[in-house]
């Protein structure tokens, strides 16, 4: 008996065919998680004390040195709320560029959906976040904030938006890196850049008049919403939460077009 596998269109999710590979899914989603934290004196701790670490150097800088207006928001609540959906973010497209190169003897053996292994190597970094979400919980009861009912109800569609984005953009990047192991290299940097135009370390009221350049960015509108909900201080933009939400699908079809189109010669070049 011949089989004969075609690739799916450039915009189509064989969901049937991803059912019947779940469990795959589950086991490279499961070794990452093992990967990461094996031989590790504080395994999962990694996961609260890198953000931590980060809030307090810019706490320091930000907060006490340049002392960055942030309405109110003691900087240290401030910056880890940020921080939180940023790491989420920037780790989850780092694992998903960099997931194919790092499967290529998987890739070169055996047909499985090629979109399995962008998607698995990010779950270990969802494990992450909802770690880290205890330390904001409890910095939150240190500095007496209470989250609003509607900042909780976002938590669920702002996380939706982060997912799509660099799950968008890791489909594209991992597609890419196939073709050109140049992607690794400048990853970093354009995360560094990403970094500095998206307001984890600063508040939105300082760009003035060039706060048009957060429309581009979806994850703006996840951190700017975050903090407004959860640190029940301002008022939620729903606007830009809109555009980053539109943004988002847009990014995310656009980098599973590119890794469809592309995916039939990765076990040639990988």
């Amino acid at each position: 008996m011949e089989t004969i596998i075609k690739p799916v269109k450039p915009l189509r999710i064989d969901l049937q065919e991803l059912w019947r590979y779940r469990e795959l899914f589950y086991y490279l989603a499961w070794r990452d998680v093992k990967v990461r934290y094996k031989q590790t004196a504080i395994g999962v701790v990694w996961a609260v004390i890198q953000p931590f670490l980060m809030m307090v150097v810019l706490s320091i800088f930000f907060g006490r040195v340049l002392a960055v207006q942030t309405n109110g928001i003691p900087y240290p609540i401030f910056a880890f709320t940020g921080l939180l959906f940023w790491n989420y973010f920037s780790n989850a497209l780092t694992g998903a560029s960099n997931s194919l190169v790092a499967n290529q003897a998987i890739i070169q053996k055996i047909y499985f959906p090629r979109v399995l292994l962008p998607i698995a190597s990010t779950m270990v970094y969802l494990l992450d976040f909802v770690i880290a979400s205890f330390v904001l919980a409890g910095l939150m009861v240190y500095y007496h904030y209470a989250p609003s009912l509607t900042g909780l109800i976002l938590i669920a569609p702002c996380l939706l938006i982060t997912c799509l984005t660099f799950s968008g953009l890791g489909l594209w990047l991992a597609a890419l890196n196939v073709k050109y192991r140049d992607v690794r290299y400048a990853l970093p940097f354009f995360i560094q850049v990403l970094l500095f135009v998206t307001p984890v370390i600063y508040p939105i009221t300082l760009l003035n008049k060039h706060r048009w350049i957060w429309l581009f960015n979806p994850m703006s509108g996840v951190v700017d919403t975050m903090r407004a909900g959860l640190l029940s201080v301002g008022t939620i933009n729903w606007q830009l939460l809109g555009v980053s939400f539109g943004i988002s699908i847009a990014v995310f079809l656009f980098g599973l077009f590119y890794f469809n189109k592309t995916e039939h010669y990765f076990a040639d070049i990988v």
